[in-house]
């Protein structure tokens, strides 16, 4: 995939997440000389990353420069800080592009302006290109914007446009938070694994092995997870048991709905209070 810009790019901040994106970018084609990123001290590797393919840094906002796209990859908690700087980097044909949870468009336009403004939620896994990202566009982004921001953003993994801006929340409370649900998932086979007789080690390694292949196939298959799921299940056997239990009374949904519920709520309380 090959993307086309008209303008540089600048990434405000350099970490995990900007990090992530900025090596996709630069995989996709994207020359070093048009993409800029503002840190005041990158890690190492990515220092390295910066120099080695020619991407301009700048530990500030540079003056006379207007971006095609500013990319704000900073911590939501320096975000009431890093931004009045990078105002004067906004134009009439900037897109701004916010992965900062809990901040919402109003947010960001109190700092830069009434400028065409994205708001995505990636999650975790964007940092080895198997991500997935929700994304809102407010009413001032033209199409050739958001199809250039669509573009960015899918260097990661696919990209899902929501119809509201409220639906974000939803979004980080079910794929945002979603990697540290899976991760307990794991956590919490491997130790019932432990209490049935296996080796602490073995279990957990029995259970990583499991959700990641099962996710692969899930990722590969065209099959849709219940189908997957159906497919595994003898009548009578072991996995309907444990799924008797699972899909029972109390069981995963009941737990699943009041927790994306409690985290969606959670949420909107950041969102709020910013």
């Amino acid at each position: 995939m090959s993307i086309a810009v008209k303008g540089p790019i600048v990434l405000v901040g350099a970490g995990n997440m900007g990090g992530a994106m900025l090596a996709g970018w630069l995989k996709s084609g994207i020359a070093g000389g048009d993409l800029l990123v503002i840190d005041p001290g990158p890690p190492p590797s990515m220092a390295k990353l910066l120099a080695d393919n020619g991407v301009r840094h700048s530990t500030s906002a540079p003056a006379g420069i207007k971006a095609r796209v500013v990319f704000l990859a900073v911590k939501p908690q320096v975000m009431e800080s890093a931004l009045p700087p990078v105002k004067g980097l906004v134009g009439s044909e900037t897109v701004i592009v916010s992965v900062a949870a809990g901040k919402t468009l109003g947010f960001i336009e109190r700092h830069l302006g009434e400028a065409a403004t994205v708001r995505a939620m990636p999650n975790t896994p964007a940092m080895i290109g198997r991500g997935v990202t929700g994304a809102f566009a407010n009413a001032r982004v033209r199409e050739a914007q958001r199809a250039l921001v669509h573009d960015l953003l899918k260097v990661s993994g696919p990209v899902e446009w929501v119809r509201t801006e409220a639906d974000i929340d939803a979004v980080t409370a079910v794929s945002g938070s979603g990697p540290a649900y899976v991760f307990y998932l794991v956590e919490c086979m491997a130790e019932a694994g432990r209490k049935a007789g296996l080796e602490a080690d073995l279990a957990m390694r029995l259970a990583r092995e499991t959700v990641a292949g099962a996710g692969e196939l899930l990722h590969q298959s065209p099959d849709d997870a219940a189908r997957l799921r159906q497919n595994v299940t003898s009548p009578g056997g072991t996995t309907a048991a444990a799924l008797d239990v699972l899909m029972g009374e109390g069981g995963m949904q009941p737990l699943f709905d009041k927790a994306i519920a409690t985290a969606r709520k959670r949420a909107e309380e950041l969102a709020g209070s910013r």
